[in-house]
């Protein structure tokens, strides 16, 4: 037997004969398991078993079969001590120099419809990881690779040398113990969801990402950036969407489709959302697709080019031909027929998303901070009227009441603080992320002019002083909806009957940083 032993033992055989074949040709010999064992076999490799090696039978289903002192003594050994070669010696461990092992497919598993607990138990892998840490802890003298990308550049690096640098051992070990933290965190993550008693905020919080690319930049040609996803991502969400035409998305593309998505999905009526710089600049409900991007487009038509669209129905043709009117960025549905396709794909940039509706919303929200993550829960909850307050002499009409409803759904999703104008169905004003509420009011009062006249105002908190309602007054706001709660509310109140506005306190505020 060669002295020079690679161990073997993978889940994933892309490219496996092709690597243990260039081992074979460095003077490696190979030792084995299982399916591993039979597919080098099959290909007509000279390979050992692991039992042959060990003297000791698979045990417990398979359960059991790396698990063993002449397995880990020839991972672990510190060659450079002579204790370690010595007990080597006595007990006739054999070094291993490259082990190459990726493991159960947890993540397919649980991602197959009906998939039950039992199953999913069974392909968690223990011996794998077990040898994947071994090896990488003695990443001094044994090279672990667990991507199958990694082979070639491996087996150059050994025709050429004749060893693995301490370099690349180094950084294949950093690979090695990410591949594990990975894959415990998403069974952590997955037997999580299966009980009702697990913490909404646990103690330690691990998270399973992985990347699914590069991106030319960030925010700012500046800033590098990657896109990553959770590896069983729910459908309905924009890492499971289903890019069918232009450019690769950017990072802030994805940003802002990810608004726009979130946005409309807050209507059961068919809406259109266009969205700018993550806030929306028009918003419309329609009897009918087309009447809704119509009136969304009208809301602002400005701001809306360049800009990312979302429509909560499957795209027709002649609202596709209305959206190519104009310069966009990307478009999201759930679906597009055939002619929509076709004439949205004679723009070779323009991107299209593909994104299903979804049963159930997403629950958890993170945000990064210097040094620590935040977490909340989503605000998933439905807007509705029925609890809400008329304070105010004057009651809002049934028009008037669905407006409010409308105005709080997109309000929702402007940046705080936010002012959004409604009238029948359709945003006409939207101030958006202003230092104070008064400021929010003008640069939507502003935006919306004549139309203003008759309309429904929304915001996402309560006014301190009377300045807004004044404003809105002034401008023909016809009324006011707003969460209250301020010690001033009496004064917006008055305002408000001085005026002749009605107004209705919600008691829900929506902040939005």
């Amino acid at each position: 037997m060669s002295k020079k032993l690679a161990l073997l033992s993978v889940s994933d055989k892309t490219g496996l004969v092709e690597f243990a074949q260039g081992l074979v040709e460095q003077g490696f010999t190979l030792v084995s398991t299982g399916g591993t064992q039979r597919a080098l076999a099959e290909a007509g490799l000279p390979v050992q078993g692991v039992s042959d090696l060990t003297g000791f039978p698979e045990i417990l289903d398979g359960r059991v079969k790396t698990l063993h002192p002449k397995i880990h003594g020839g991972l672990l050994a510190r060659r450079e001590l002579e204790e370690h070669r010595r007990q080597m010696e006595e007990h006739g461990i054999l070094p291993f120099e490259v082990v190459a092992v990726n493991l159960y497919p947890f993540a397919a598993t649980v991602a197959k419809a009906r998939v039950t607990l039992e199953e999913a138990i069974e392909n968690i892998d223990i011996g794998g990881p077990t040898m994947v840490r071994a090896a990488a802890k003695n990443h001094r003298h044994v090279a672990v690779v667990v991507n199958p990308a990694r082979y070639p550049a491996l087996l150059q690096e050994l025709a050429e040398n004749g060893t693995v640098s301490a370099e690349t051992r180094f950084s294949l070990a950093v690979e090695a113990f990410n591949h594990t933290a990975h894959y415990d965190a998403l069974i952590a993550q997955w037997l999580g969801a299966q009980t009702e008693k697990a913490p909404l905020f646990p103690e330690t919080l691990v998270l399973p990402y992985e990347k699914v690319e590069e991106l030319r930049y960030g925010e700012n040609p500046q800033q590098q950036a990657a896109f990553y996803r959770e590896p069983l991502p729910a459908p309905g969400t924009v890492a499971a969407g289903k890019q069918l035409h232009g450019k690769a998305l950017s990072f802030n593309n994805l940003n802002d489709l990810n608004a726009a998505w979130e946005l409309v999905l807050e209507f059961d009526e068919p809406a259109a959302v266009a969205v700018k710089h993550t806030n929306p600049c028009g918003v419309a409900v329609g009897d009918d697709l087309f009447t809704a991007y119509t009136r969304a487009f009208e809301s602002d038509p400005v701001s809306i080019f360049g800009g990312i669209v979302a429509v909560n129905r499957p795209l027709d043709a002649r609202t596709a031909e209305k959206m190519s009117e104009i310069f966009l960025e990307v478009i999201i549905a759930p679906a597009y027929s055939a002619e929509a396709l076709a004439i949205l794909t004679r723009k070779k940039n323009l991107r299209l998303l593909e994104i299903p509706l979804p049963e159930k919303r997403e629950n958890i929200d993170l945000k990064k901070v210097s040094g620590g993550l935040l977490l909340q829960t989503l605000d998933t909850s439905t807007i509705s009227a029925e609890e809400w307050q008329t304070v105010t002499t004057k009651e809002p009409t049934p028009e008037q009441l669905a407006d409010m409803v409308f105005g709080m759904k997109v309000v929702k999703h402007v940046k705080s603080n936010a002012i959004v104008l409604v009238k029948d169905g359709q945003t006409i004003g939207i101030g958006a992320g202003q230092m104070n509420r008064v400021g929010a009011a003008q640069i939507a009062i502003g935006q919306a002019g004549e139309k203003a006249n008759g309309c429904v105002l929304a915001s996402d908190a309560f006014f301190p002083f009377r300045d807004t309602v004044d404003a809105a007054a002034a401008a023909g706001v016809a009324a006011i909806v707003q969460p209250g709660g301020s010690v001033k509310d009496e004064d917006s109140i008055a305002a408000c009957n001085e005026q002749g506005v009605t107004m209705v306190f919600t008691g829900t505020r929506y902040f939005k940083h």
